[in-house]
């Protein structure tokens, strides 16, 4: 087993696994740099949500090695993957999966309140998040009156709150409409930006991945190339239309 790179925050090598059989990646290898955003491509059944499950130690593979930092996700035991999603992973996926007796607020502080932090403490920082995604105002209503935006900005500030050192995105605008999910994304890839944050981003859609640092593809289940945001013709990293 070798250690992964020094300057790789993630790392995955060979990656194997299967569903019902059928190969959902067979040999993926790739390296994640800190503060990186990486967007992970390709058609849907690619692999794409597969491999971020995998790197995130939701997932064992059936072969290969994951390493986060100097640490083997691949060979860690349930509780102790699970520890590492709790302190340093954040997740958000294409459909918010709130708590629906908890309220806006409740649910975007539940990560710092599982850590243990004071409820005055926790509530202040996912006001924060809240009011940064425009969805302040919406603080004290139940996931069952909020609308499907409004549910996966509460999701998102929920992945943020605890400033993880990797956040998973795994297609994080889906349910959105242009509007909101171009606003969404400035506040997604702002925050990584300003704290260090490394992203690791499953898309279908190429205007999101002008956002990302590094673009990889996924081809079924293999990776099929790996493209600067310069590389790709007709890209602008820098920006994306409203």
């Amino acid at each position: 087993m070798v250690a992964p790179p020094d300057n790789d925050v993630l790392w995955a090598r060979s990656l194997h696994y299967f569903h019902n059989g059928s190969p959902a990646l067979d040999g993926v290898s790739l390296g994640v740099r800190e503060g990186e955003i990486l967007a992970v491509t390709g058609p849907r059944g690619s692999g794409k949500t597969t491999l971020l499950r995998c790197l995130s130690g939701q997932l064992v593979p059936r072969r290969g090695e994951v390493w986060f930092n100097s640490s083997p996700v691949h060979s860690m035991n349930r509780l102790m993957r699970e520890r590492l999603r709790r302190d340093r992973f954040g997740w958000i996926g294409p459909e918010p999966s709130l708590v629906p007796e908890l309220n806006a607020w409740e649910n975007a502080a539940l990560p710092l309140l599982m850590r243990g932090s004071s409820h005055r403490a926790a509530k202040t920082t996912a006001m924060e998040w809240l009011e940064r995604l425009d969805v302040g105002t919406c603080a004290r209503k139940r996931p069952y009156a909020l609308l499907q935006a409004q549910r996966q900005r509460v999701a998102v500030a929920r992945a943020l709150v605890t400033t993880p050192s990797v956040l998973f995105a795994d297609e994080p605008t889906a349910p959105l409409h242009r509007t909101d999910r171009a606003q969404v994304l400035r506040t997604l890839t702002t925050a990584a930006r300003s704290h260090d944050i490394t992203v690791v981003l499953a898309t279908l859609d190429a205007e999101v991945a002008t956002l990302a640092d590094r673009t990889v593809s996924l081809v079924d289940g293999r990776r099929v190339n790996s493209l600067q945001p310069s590389e790709a013709e007709g890209r602008d990293a820098c920006s994306l239309s409203v």
